[in-house]
């Protein structure tokens, strides 16, 4: 099989493909077993923080399930169904000013999500949504791709995906500047906590197999998003530009996700099906498979 199509349109050198071979070739060979029990689309989760790789990592499985099993695959990111900047700004006047900022659970189009996912189960047209992170707004209706055709696999990868809301003692302490200094009073977490169990929880029963890319701390994800920030400047260089952010802004933007990223850490694994421990370089140095 010739790889050098999906190493070319990743950005990724050949050290890669060692690694995706090595890992996630019998994952893809795993999932698609599991498909040909299925008399239904099988759903993929996939999470892990920012710039751990969950994309790269979703990318391959799309590559490797559709071009040499030749099955039919979709791939969605929980990104795609973020909210529009004025639809953003409204909850930000109507509950918490942090709100403007996309990312946490609150600022996505949960009913389009569930709608686009239950839609996918069926044969028939879907359009599937796309968000345009340099502009900070998602892409036109009429630009979204369209599936026509019945589909045997759907990945939906994110950041949180999978993640289960905290229980509300959890909440009263502030773990960083940010949630100290702006959410005082708690009130933006705790519209993310009641977010993440009435809005997530219930669409998370829709996945069949669940995946975790475990970073080791979340001090890691720093480098990782500033490193994924800068990726996504070179793939739009010469087009609008206007929401690319530099290296502080992008550290300020990630300790919105501090405190999810470390109940995620700490918690999710029990409640996947394939778990990778990376290290501080990305690199996988072991990897648990239980089926629940």
């Amino acid at each position: 099989m010739d790889y050098q199509a999906f190493l070319t349109d990743q950005q990724l050198d050949s050290e890669y493909l060692v690694t995706a071979l090595k890992w996630f070739k019998p994952l893809g060979d795993e999932i698609a077993v599991h498909h040909n029990g299925a008399s239904n689309p099988f759903y993929v989760g996939i999470n892990g923080a920012q710039g751990s790789g969950k994309s790269t990592l979703a990318a391959f499985l799309d590559f490797y399930l559709s071009q040499v099993k030749g099955l039919n695959v979709v791939r969605l990111s929980l990104d795609d169904f973020y909210l529009s900047q004025s639809d953003r700004l409204a909850l930000s006047v109507k509950i918490h000013p942090l709100l403007k900022t996309r990312g946490v659970p609150g600022t996505h189009n949960m009913p389009l999500m569930n709608k686009t996912l239950e839609r996918l189960k069926e044969y028939g047209t879907v359009s599937i949504p796309r968000f345009n992170k340099a502009t900070d707004n998602p892409y036109p209706v009429l630009e979204w791709p369209i599936v026509n055709s019945p589909v045997d696999i759907v990945i939906f990868e994110g950041w949180c995906w999978g993640t289960r809301a905290q229980a509300n003692a959890q909440l009263n302490t502030p773990i960083n500047t940010l949630e100290a200094e702006e959410d005082a009073l708690g009130v933006w977490r705790n519209y993310i906590n009641e977010q993440l169990a009435e809005a997530y929880e219930p669409i998370y029963a829709l996945m069949d197999y669940w995946v975790m890319l475990r970073a080791p701390s979340f001090n890691c994800v720093e480098g990782w998003r500033i490193e994924q920030e800068h990726k996504l400047a070179a793939r739009t260089a010469g087009v609008e530009q206007s929401a690319i952010m530099t290296d502080q802004q992008v550290k300020a933007f990630v300790s919105y996700f501090q405190r999810l990223t470390e109940h995620t850490l700490a918690t999710l694994p029990e409640h996947m099906n394939c778990v990778y421990q990376l290290n501080e370089q990305r690199q996988i140095t072991s990897t648990q498979a239980e089926f629940l």
